[in-house]
């Protein structure tokens, strides 16, 4: 690509931050795209990328404080690219401002022959691990990276996938196949070396002791994997690895028509069931133009605060139980099922209904289900009052959680933090107030906050979220809205039936429809939401055919994870296990 050398002139309707970085920057400042979602999206040089950047976190007014997402497309397939920059690779930073409640996204062309970038973890500590995941799957070099290495693959693992020209099924490859030398190999490849992270093996006559805590430990929720440098129990230092339930979600998402994708998502966070696929929906609609009927949002919203609560019981649970309270556990998952039992009856299944369609929902709401509904509403509340007396107001509970694992409201943006684990530091935001989607800002319900950004708070604050979340659902009952459970619009899914019998034309239609699904028109768009963990977007690039060109999930606990160092130095390891409960995390939402 040849950079940007002359000022480009921005949209007429340009927001007034780019305008500011045009005065600012000049000629770095190149085209601006137009994309579906609104989002004000910029090009600009490499060179001037770190400034920028630095720029709008520190220096403008009202700054973008957060690096909500970093990530990367191979461009060399794509067919519609008009008014962007000519390259191969394009890296993108998403930058979140919390004083504006807006986005912005910056966008940098590469060559394949020349794919390094400046790494910006001397601006943000949080962009290690997404520069390395877009070296992982991209081999993008960023430049004074501390340790740029695999983070979702193998060490040994061969090429980048998201390339376009890397195989997307194991019929594509080779047999697999695992002699002696390769295991060994393999083996030895898994072996941790301090010195490769800057750690010593001892200081001042004392060695220090490295454990492997996980992969398979029970109190790391998880196929997760931290080496911990120990001072007898006090943790000097810790090596999150993860990875190890990576398994191509993004790269599925370009192989899968839009329609048939939608099962994948259940699969990320996969106690947020219907939840996970709400932002994947609401991205296709925005590209394809739908607008649903009242009764798809507010149906959507209900289910939605039915897994909220399904995921928070599991945590509650589990969190009590890793602290030494085993009943707990036993008491929230039998809770768990009555929800299930309601999921099961409207939707037809329990963990991974997959129900959410793109236009709608897969049917309309069943005879009886206001019953199962309510039934749940007379019976929880008196529940999660004996909850908070037998777990939150557990002195020994409380003894091991107060005060440990705290971080300020300041550390949880610089971090990338967002959900409970952001409000528990007393910071009010929360995305179905501040950015409300599928109707949300037509419902009451209150953002629950903690002070001192301690394990303690961040269970606190979800416990109080199950009361809010009934208080949600309380009012989908009781003004559910009459009306279809699908827009009335050709690109639907699955297509309406009424779009069938006029002649073999819409007949035909039809059936590719249902077989290959819809032709999304071409364009960007990028939706997040207040999942059960924190912020879950899903940012989808159409190029005019039946499946997603690049489907890029940014999910919360990717970046959730990145702190366990900062908050557990100095601690024993018994504090760790509070820790990890407390960020209430799942494996399959770190490493999609």
């Amino acid at each position: 690509m040849s950079q940007t050398s002359s000022v480009v002139a921005l949209e007429p309707n340009a927001p007034d931050i780019l305008h500011e970085l045009r005065n600012r920057f000049g000629a770095a400042i190149g085209a601006q795209q137009v994309t579906h979602d609104g989002m004000p999206t910029q090009w600009i040089e490499r060179n001037r990328v770190s400034d920028i950047l630095r720029y709008l976190k520190l220096e403008t007014e009202r700054p973008y404080r957060m690096l909500y997402d970093l990530t990367a497309i191979d461009e060399r397939t794509r067919v519609h690219r008009e008014g962007q920059p000519t390259g191969n690779f394009t890296v993108i930073y998403h930058l979140l401002s919390f004083a504006r409640n807006e986005d912005i996204r910056l966008k940098v062309a590469l060559p394949a022959d020349d794919l390094v970038m400046p790494t910006i973890t001397d601006i943000w500590p949080s962009a290690n691990w997404y520069e390395r995941e877009a070296w992982d799957m991209f081999g993008v070099v960023f430049d004074n990276h501390p340790h740029l290495r695999r983070i979702l693959l193998p060490p040994t693992w061969r090429g980048h996938p998201l390339h376009k020209d890397h195989p997307a099924r194991a019929t594509e490859m080779e047999p697999f196949r695992l002699p002696q030398d390769k295991e060994d190999a393999e083996q030895e490849a898994l072996r941790f070396h301090p010195e490769e992270w800057g750690m010593r093996r001892a200081h001042d006559g004392t060695d220090f002791m490295f454990l492997n805590l996980g992969p398979n430990h029970p109190s790391v929720h998880g196929v997760f994997r931290i080496v911990l440098q120990l001072d007898g129990e006090e943790i000097v230092d810790a090596v999150p690895e993860i990875g190890f339930h990576h398994r191509g979600a993004e790269k599925m998402g370009e192989r899968q028509s839009w329609h048939t994708y939608i099962p994948y998502t259940d699969r990320v966070d996969y106690l947020g069931g219907v939840m996970n696929n709400l932002p994947y929906v609401l991205a296709v609609e925005k590209l394809a133009g739908i607008e649903v009927p009242d009764r798809v949002k507010v149906t959507r919203v209900m289910m939605a605060e039915f897994f909220r609560i399904a995921s928070h019981l599991v945590f509650y649970g589990t969190y009590a139980q890793d602290l030494g309270a085993l009943s707990p556990v036993f008491f929230m998952f039998t809770d768990r099922e009555r929800v299930f039992d309601i999921v099961e009856a409207i939707c037809g299944g329990r963990m991974h209904p997959s129900w959410f369609r793109i236009g709608g929902v897969a049917q309309d709401l069943p005879q009886g289900w206001d019953k199962l509904v309510r039934d749940f509403l007379d019976y929880m509340p008196s529940r999660l009052d004996e909850y908070d007396k037998i777990a939150l107001g557990n002195r020994i509970l409380k003894a091991r959680t107060r005060g440990v694992g705290s971080y300020s409201a300041d550390e949880a943006i610089e971090w990338g933090v967002t959900g409970p684990g952001l409000r528990a530091c007393g910071f009010e935001w929360d995305f179905r107030k501040m950015r409300p989607y599928s109707g949300y800002e037509n419902f009451e319900f209150d953002i629950p906050t903690g002070q001192r950004g301690d394990c303690y708070d961040r269970c606190a604050v979800r416990a109080e979220e199950i009361r809010q979340s009934l208080r949600i659902i309380e009012q989908c009952l009781e003004n559910m809205p009459a009306g279809a459970h699908k827009a009335d619009h050709p690109l639907t899914t699955p297509p309406l039936r009424k779009h069938t019998l006029h002649d073999i034309e819409t007949l035909i239609d039809h059936f590719l429809g249902v077989s290959w699904g819809p032709v999304i028109p071409p364009g960007e768009a990028f939706v997040g939401i207040e999942a059960t963990k924190g912020n879950n977007g899903y940012y989808l690039i159409s190029d005019g055919n039946t499946m997603a060109y690049r489907v890029r999930i940014r999910t919360p606990s990717f970046p959730h994870l990145q702190m366990i160092p900062l908050i557990s130095r100095g601690l024993m390891i018994s504090d760790l296990i509070a820790i990890l409960g407390s960020i209430d995390f799942v494996m399959a939402d770190v490493d999609r």
